[in-house]
């Protein structure tokens, strides 16, 4: 059998699939047959799903994308405009978390969602670790507030340049976790050397994360000085657990939000240039 399966009773052999394809393995034999895969395509297929996505008689499935896992587009589902307009621009950086858990039920679903993110290729090889141990996320910022510190000493310039840095060990050493801000979740997304677009591929996913997590009641906020230091330390990658094979990572901060924002601040204009 062939990765299609086509229902006969609904194609209508318009070739729609053919054209979608971006492999462009899927071919309508002559005269008027049925879509069907080139010769030695199968190897080629970048199981995306568009063929099966975008046949309006659901008349295609896929051997590894079935027509039965890909549910129908709800239109009563879509938002216009002016709605996604203010749910990106609403989105905020959380520095402030509840003392609370965040359940594990939605960790696992925002993973899940996050997944649905486009990969280079279609290689799907974002990884993830959760890591929920208050004591393990407080273990993290430690080390990159004494990273941090090491750095500054060594480099009184970069504490001229970015005051804020000095401030973070500063409060850090008052027993104020201005790396990680406490959060009760920090979510790991890392890709293989193998990922040529590895680290596209898990800013993409993440981003999916991050703007989702919203609608579960929850706010995050990206861990950049720890990347610094994963980037610049080996051992501080080690103690994270990220696997040595992995060097595109990067992680992120997740809670249930202390406070709420009710306004959109205004950023800066775009600088555009058209050709």
């Amino acid at each position: 059998m062939g990765l299609l399966k086509i229902d006969e009773k609904k194609c209508k052999k318009d070739g729609i699939c053919a054209r979608e394809c971006p492999a462009t393995i899927i071919q309508l034999p002559a005269p008027a047959g049925y879509p069907d895969i080139v010769p030695g395509g199968e190897g080629m297929c970048l199981v995306c799903g568009h063929c099966v996505a975008v046949c309006p008689h659901g008349a295609l499935s896929h051997e590894r994308v079935s027509i039965e896992n890909s549910p129908r587009i709800r239109k009563e589902l879509m938002i216009n405009e002016r709605q996604a307009v203010q749910f990106l621009r609403s989105r905020r950086s959380i520095r402030l978390y509840q003392d609370k858990p965040v359940e594990k039920e939605k960790i696992q679903r925002l993973i899940e969602v996050a997944r649905y993110a486009p990969t280079g290729g279609n290689t799907q090889l974002v990884e993830w670790l959760v890591l929920s141990d208050r004591s393990e996320i407080h273990k993290m910022a430690g080390l990159t507030a004494e990273w941090l510190r090491r750095l500054l000493q060594d480099n009184p310039r970069l504490a001229a340049a970015r005051p804020y840095l000095s401030r973070v060990v500063t409060a850090w050493d008052a027993g104020n976790d201005s790396v990680l801000r406490s959060a009760p979740v920090l979510l790991v997304a890392s890709a293989p050397m193998e990922a040529v677009n590895g680290m596209v591929d898990l800013t993409l996913a993440l981003s999916y994360l991050d703007l989702l997590a919203p609608t579960m009641g929850l706010g995050t906020c990206w861990a950049g000085l720890l990347q610094g230091a994963l980037l610049a330390s080996p051992p501080i990658k080690e103690a994270l657990g990220i696997p040595k094979e992995h060097p595109h990572h990067y992680a992120i901060m997740l809670g249930y939000p202390k406070v709420k924002h009710y306004r959109l601040p205004e950023r800066k204009p775009p600088k555009v240039t058209f050709k």
